[in-house]
C-alpha cells in the first residue's frame, strides 16, 4: 500500500481525541471506561511508551533510549491492558511516537538499559546518526533542520535502511499491541519521504498518522509537504484562537479554517493547546479561564479539522513532570486538570459526533464578541464572549421541538420557523443538537 492510503482524518464517526498527557496507562484505561467512551471520544492519545532517560521532568519521556515499552507511565503489560480496556470502551488508541531522535547524555534508562549519546546497545550505534552533531540554528535551511540536532538530542539518520527498519519495527510492535495510530513527534525534522518509507513498512500502512510539523512563515520545511502521509497538526489554528479570544472579536471567526489560509480541513489536526504550547505561551491554556473553555467549545462545535482536547495537570514550573508519577486517583485532585471531563468541553464531544458532515449554516454575529452558528439541521451553538449578558432570538435550520442545551442543562424550544429565544450570560455558551431532546 502507498502512503496515500492514510486516513484523511481519524476513521469512523468519532474524531475527537482526548490527549491524556503524562497519565499512566492504568489511569488511562480507567478513564476510557468511565469517561471517554461514554462521552463519545473517538481516540485517546497517550504519552510516549518507549524506555527513556530517567528524571522527574515531563520531557524525559521525549528522550528515548530503547524501543522497549518501559517508560515511567507503565510497562508492556500495563500498556497492553490499557489498549484492550480502551477498545472495549469504544475508544481507539494513538501513541505519541518519538522517532526523530534518541537522548542526550548518558546513563541508565527507565527500563534498565545503559546508554550513551549515539550508542544504544542492541539498537543503534554512532553510524546510525546524522553527521551534523551540532544544534539546529537555521530554520530557513532544510538540511540544517533535518540533519542537525533538535535541542542537542541525537538525530537519527532516517535515510538509512537499518534506521528505517528499526523505527518501523518499533511502530509494528505497538500495532501488534492494538494501537490504532500514531502522533509523530518532531516530524518536521524528518524528511517527508523518509516518513513515507517508514510508513510503507508497517503491518498496517493505513494506520492513522498525525504529524507534528509546526508552521513557520518563510521556513524551508512546510506542513503541507507531509499531508501525503496523513494528518498534520495545524499550529496556526491554536495561535490564532488565542489572539481572537484575548484581543480581537469572535466575529472574525466567520470563515475560520481554510479561509484563513490553513491546510485543508481533511488533513488538519487542531487543538486549543498542547503540552508544548500551554507552557511556552503561544496558545491559550487552563490558566486562561473562560477564554480557554469557550475556545474549546468553539473548536468542538466548528467542523474544521480533527480536534485534540489537551488534558494534563497544573504547573508553575514548566519542566515539572506529572503529579504522583502519572497516577490519576481522581480528576481535579492532586493537580490533575482533566479538561476532557470539564462539563462544557465533554458535552461538546457528543455535539460534534451528532453534527458530523454538516457545514456551518445560519451564522450570526454582533460584529464583536458574540457569535452563533448551526451545523445544518443537526445542531446549533451560540457563544457570548461579551462582558454582559445577551438576550436575542436565533434563527436555525433545526426542526421544531424541544432540545437540551448541553452547556447549561436547560430546555430550549425551537418553533416551526426554526427560531428560539435565549439569554446567555457573559462568557457562556449554548449548544443543542438533534437527538438530545431532554437533559
Amino acid at each position: 500500500m502507498t502512503p496515500t492510503a492514510a486516513h484523511a482524518s481519524p476513521p469512523g464517526t468519532k474524531d475527537v481525541t482526548a490527549v491524556l498527557f503524562e497519565w499512566n496507562y492504568a489511569s488511562v484505561a480507567r478513564e476510557c471506561t468511565t469517561t471517554l467512551g461514554p462521552a463519545g471520544y473517538g481516540f485517546v492519545q497517550v504519552s510516549p511508551p518507549a524506555e527513556h532517560i530517567q528524571g522527574a521532568q515531563w520531557w524525559t519521556s521525549y528522550q528515548p533510549v530503547s524501543y522497549k515499552i518501559a517508560g515511567r507511565l507503565g510497562n508492556r503489560t500495563a500498556f497492553q491492558n490499557m489498549v484492550n480496556t480502551c477498545h472495549a470502551a469504544g475508544v481507539k488508541v494513538v501513541a505519541d511516537t518519538v522517532i526523530n531522535h534518541m537522548s542526550a547524555g548518558s546513563g541508565t534508562g527507565t527500563g534498565g538499559s545503559s546508554y550513551t549519546k549515539y550508542d544504544y546497545p542492541g539498537l543503534y550505534s554512532s553510524f546510525d546518526f546524522d553527521n551534523c552533531t551540532s544544534e539546529i540554528t537555521n530554520y530557513q535551511d532544510r538540511w540544517n533542520v533535518q540533519n542537525c540536532e533538535l535541542v542537542g538530542l541525537a538525530d537519527l539518520d532516517t535515510g538509512e535502511e537499518y534506521v528505517r527498519q528499526a523505527i518501523a519495527g518499533y511502530m509494528n510492535d505497538l500495532l501488534s499491541l492494538g494501537v490504532d495510530g500514531f502522533r509523530v513527534d518532531a516530524a518536521k525534522h524528518i524528511p517527508a519521504a523518509d516518513l513515507a518509507n517508514i510508513k510503507s513498512r508497517l503491518t498496517n500502512p493505513s494506520a492513522y498518522w498525525k504529524q507534528e510539523v509546526i508552521h513557520g512563515s518563510g521556513e524551508a520545511v512546510q506542513p503541507t509537504e507531509y499531508t501525503g502521509n496523513g494528518d498534520v497538526q495545524e499550529f496556526r489554528y491554536a495561535y490564532d484562537l488565542k489572539r481572537v479570544f484575548t484581543s480581537e472579536n469572535l466575529a472574525y471567526l466567520r470563515n475560520y479554517g481554510e479561509g484563513w489560509g490553513y491546510m485543508s480541513s481533511s488533513v488538519a489536526g487542531v487543538f486549543v493547546d498542547n503540552h508544548d504550547t500551554e507552557r511556552n505561551g503561544s496558545t491559550l491554556n487552563y490558566k486562561d479561564g473562560a477564554n480557554y473553555t469557550l475556545a474549546n467549545v468553539f473548536m468542538l462545535a466548528h467542523p474544521y479539522g480533527a480536534p485534540d482536547v489537551n488534558s494534563a495537570y497544573e504547573w508553575s514550573n514548566p519542566d515539572a513532570g506529572p503529579p504522583n508519577g502519572g497516577t490519576v486517583n481522581a480528576c481535579w485532585q492532586d493537580g490533575w486538570k482533566c479538561q476532557h471531563a470539564w462539563p462544557e468541553i465533554k458535552s461538546m464531544v457528543a455535539f460534534r459526533n451528532a453534527t458530523r458532515g454538516q457545514a456551518v449554516t445560519n451564522w450570526w454575529d454582533n460584529g464583536a464578541d458574540a457569535i452563533a452558528f448551526g451545523r445544518g439541521g443537526k445542531g446549533f451553538v451560540a457563544i457570548n464572549h461579551e462582558s454582559s449578558s445577551l438576550t436575542r432570538t436565533y434563527t436555525t435550520s433545526l426542526a421544531a421541538g424541544t432540545y437540551c442545551d448541553v452547556q447549561n442543562n436547560t430546555s430550549v424550544t425551537v418553533n416551526s420557523s426554526g427560531q428560539f429565544a435565549a439569554t446567555l450570560g457573559a462568557n457562556t455558551a449554548l449548544a443543542v443538537y438533534a437527538g438530545k431532546s431532554s437533559c
